[in-house]
């Protein structure tokens, strides 16, 4: 994941390998890491969540999850009612009953959809944090990657496997219409939440000159958000408090780990309904607001954790 080249479609696929092997040289933890005169001028007095967990609670976080029990585990019984809070996964349906058409979607030359596809999306799907109006008012016309939340759904549900491309459309499969089924439904969450964070490099979307970083460790942010993200707190607090920082974010001259932990990592599950975002107005300030994140109702209840606290370590609560 390191290496991904955000440049063209085919490195929307991250290869796990490639990501496993950058883990070796970048995010390590050493020890006396924390003593490091960089690493504690960037955590400011913050102790991270992780560091209550023994190592091989972090090696294991830091894994795939399966199916054959893992450090963590992903709901696959969510309710119609659960579903409906995740953006994602609601995208995914529309697209998917609109794919599954005779003749699907079209697809433009270049590999997008069509204009007319992305017209009729437009008013059927909503988004978290997407503003309509101003994307509008910039564009004199919409094509899919205007509209983010449709071309990162559309992309998502091919690295899933739930399209298939025929000629110049593509079309629902058997797979996705599995999905499309009350039976199937309430495992589509955990297909797209896998997909899009073990599987796709989620800074061609939301871009980030950090490599594969803070995405390489997700299973280790997803369990310091379990037990740091109760109240509303700011993005660079959570991102002191959940990840490993590497030397692109401790020698950066600005503050460019929270950027890409707020924007591959924090952005991306208020879309899938595992984070709840606020932004207050500054006196004074035109456009700058405050940001702050606490988890949602649905994060306990989908993401389950398997791991061995140091016995050192105070508890967390």
């Amino acid at each position: 994941m390191g290496s991904c080249d955000p440049v063209s479609r085919d490195n929307l696929v991250c290869c796990a390998a490639q990501a496993q092997s950058d883990l070796s040289v970048q995010g390590m933890v050493s020890p006396g890491m924390l003593d490091a005169p960089r690493v504690k001028n960037w955590l400011g007095g913050i102790v991270p969540a992780w560091t209550a967990l023994e190592w091989q609670s972090i090696s294991a976080l830091r894994q795939h999850p399966s199916d054959d029990g893992t450090a963590l585990r992903i709901a696959k019984d969510l309710t119609s009612d659960d579903i409906t809070f995740s953006a994602v996964a609601s995208a995914a349906i529309t697209v998917l009953n609109a794919a599954s058409t005779p003749t699907g979607l079209k697809l433009t030359a270049t590999g997008n959809l069509s204009r007319q596809v992305v017209a009729e999306m437009w008013d059927q799907i909503t988004w978290p944090g997407f503003n309509k109006e101003m994307t509008l008012a910039v564009n004199k016309v919409i094509n899919e990657p205007d509209f983010g939340p449709l071309y990162f759904v559309r992309n998502l549900i091919h690295a899933a496997k739930l399209v298939s491309k025929r000629k110049e459309h593509i079309k629902t499969n058997q797979a996705g219409k599995r999905f499309l089924t009350l039976d199937g439904q309430p495992a589509l969450q955990e297909l797209l939440f896998r997909t899009a964070f073990w599987e796709l490099n989620l800074g061609y979307f939301r871009g980030s000159a950090l490599g594969g970083w803070p995405q390489q460790d997700v299973g280790v942010a997803l369990w310091s958000l379990s037990v740091s993200a109760h109240d509303w707190t700011p993005p660079d607090d959570l991102t002191r408090l959940c990840t490993i920082p590497v030397m692109g974010v401790l020698e950066a001259p600005y503050d460019r780990g929270s950027y890409a932990f707020e924007g591959i990592i924090l952005r991306h599950l208020v879309d899938f309904g595992l984070m709840e975002h606020r932004a207050e107005t500054i006196p004074g300030e035109r456009f700058l607001k405050n940001h702050c994140y606490r988890k949602s109702p649905l994060f306990d209840r989908f993401l389950k954790f398997d791991v061995k606290l140091e016995r050192r370590s105070p508890g967390l609560h």
